[in-house]
């Protein structure tokens, strides 16, 4: 498993942080650490997703994404 954080912009709320879970829960291989406004860390296997689908999937809900360091 590796970890990934990523910085979100756009997020405003407890609605946001759960549209942005949710969305990372339904990954196929990926584990929601945490989700803030702003910020959300997950770890993954690199077998079964890649970061840029993972970052797809929060703007997929609306918000930008963008892989953070580490």
């Amino acid at each position: 498993m590796e970890s990934l954080q990523l910085a979100i912009t756009g997020m405003s709320c407890g609605h946001c942080i759960a549209s942005v879970r949710q969305a990372l829960g339904h990954l196929d291989g990926v584990e929601v650490q945490n989700v803030a406004i702003g910020s959300a860390r997950v770890t993954y296997d690199p077998a079964r997703t890649r970061p840029d689908a993972i970052a797809d999937a929060v703007r997929d809900e609306g918000y930008d994404a963008q892989v953070a360091a580490a």
